[in-house]
């Protein structure tokens, strides 16, 4: 069972069913899939021949190693290591190391090897068909207004108690903004209230301003905006998220300013001075970009403005993944999609009247917030397990936050800060 698959509802210890302690429920990592013989053994060949050309040291139990010298990656499990690839291709990989059947001492420095050569792992005939032979996102996982709910519950809703572990006293699920690297643990809060603060000065936000946050968190943005004295309502598709953002704007005695709704985005009402939405649109899926860009345009006023926050990928990468189903999907994020830069800004012009003023980007902050944000997660691993979660879900968590930042210090992912302005009614 994977977090996709189980319900992710939190039992009255802060656990989510289908993710407890005793015997893991994970039919796909548990269960090496069946490969022919003659399959896997062209796995084996291709996979050796890709890491054979890249700058990493590759080493395969009972085998000679691979590679040009770099970080280590040790297959101890080679059949099974092949198998998995052979059948699932990349979604295999990260299935065989929540197996346990690789590792690497640096797993960021392994990954980040890996994402800087990613369009080159796979041999270019084998591109051209990538249609035939990669697994297909399930219809099921569209971001439609049902679709979405589901989605995001299965990644948000998994525990307020598991984030809280990992992220900083603002919780704030995002990249920070820091003034100086390496990062240090003790600063990240001050650096995500600056990202905060950056987004809502270029908003424009203060007193008096009808404030428009699509994307909850878990309350921090909502809080800062009234305090400057604006009027916030905020949408969240998160139960769980909803609940501890209230409770936060109840403490911080700002009820009256902030109203934490559980809407869609497309079902926003209402006119607004400023839209600020920080990394949501990751998850609204290619097709409804320019739903969610119209909604940005028809909720703000005349001179209005929007301040996003979003992960990006190269246009060539989006086009060519598009409609691949991969291990992030299945495990973590479903129904997510990252953009280009190229497609954000064509969306907001050939469907809305919002114009494109600024943009900044800044990955190398979030290859730091990640980096804080896994070494946390390690330190605390009793206290993940206290509250439930196995060791395969801890192997997948590790996973998906090392290779986050593998993707954001290689240069594969960027984020980007955008400003959209919407022009003033010329009467």
């Amino acid at each position: 069972m994977t977090i996709a698959q189980a319900p992710t509802t939190p039992d009255a210890d802060g656990r989510s069913e289908g993710q407890a302690a005793g015997p893991a429920p994970w039919p796909d990592v548990t269960a090496v899939p069946p490969c022919s013989r003659l399959r896997a053994a062209v796995t084996g060949r291709l996979v050796r021949r890709a890491l054979a050309r890249l700058p990493l040291h590759a080493r395969f139990a009972g085998a000679d190693a691979v590679g040009l010298g770099g970080p280590l990656l040790e297959v101890r499990d080679p059949a099974a290591f092949h198998a998995r690839i052979g059948t699932a291709g990349l979604v295999g990989f990260g299935e065989s190391y929540m197996a346990g059947e690789w590792d690497a001492p640096d797993l960021v420095a392994a990954l980040t090897v890996l994402a800087a050569h990613a369009p080159e792992l796979i041999p270019a005939p084998l591109q051209r068909l990538r249609g035939l032979w990669a697994p297909r996102r399930p219809h099921e996982e569209r971001n439609t207004p049902d679709g979405s709910r589901s989605n995001i519950s299965r990644h948000y809703d998994l525990s307020n108690d598991l984030f809280a572990l990992f992220l900083d006293d603002t919780l704030t699920y995002s990249s920070a903004v820091f003034r100086g690297f390496p990062a240090q643990w003790d600063l990240l809060a001050a650096a995500q209230r600056r990202k905060i603060d950056r987004l809502l000065d270029l908003a424009d936000v203060g007193e008096g301003t009808r404030l428009l946050e699509i994307g909850t968190g878990w309350g921090e943005l909502a809080l800062r905006a009234a305090a400057r004295g604006a009027r916030v309502t905020s949408l969240t598709l998160s139960h769980e998220q909803r609940a501890l953002a209230r409770e936060r704007v109840r403490a911080a005695g700002l009820a009256e300013r902030v109203s934490v709704e559980l809407c869609d985005y497309r079902e926003a009402r209402g006119e607004y001075d400023a839209v600020v939405s920080v990394e949501m649109i990751e998850a609204v899926g290619a097709e409804f970009w320019p739903d969610y860009f119209r909604v940005l345009d028809a909720r703000l006023a005349p001179g209005g403005r929007a301040a996003l926050q979003a992960i990006t990928m190269p246009h060539e990468r989006m086009l060519a993944t598009r409609d691949t189903f991969t291990w992030i999907h299945k495990y973590v994020f479903p129904g997510g999609f990252l953009p280009s830069t190229q497609a954000m800004e064509e969306t907001a012009r050939d469907h809305t009247r919002l114009r494109l003023a600024r943009r900044d980007a800044f990955g190398a902050h979030y290859a730091e917030t990640l980096r804080l944000w896994r070494e946390r997660f390690t330190e605390r691993a009793d206290d993940v397990a206290a509250l439930g979660f196995d060791d395969v879900f801890r192997r997948l968590w590790t996973f998906y936050l090392a290779y986050s930042e593998a993707g954001f210090r290689s240069g594969y992912l960027d984020v980007q800060q955008y400003l959209f302005t919407k022009e003033a009614d010329p009467r």
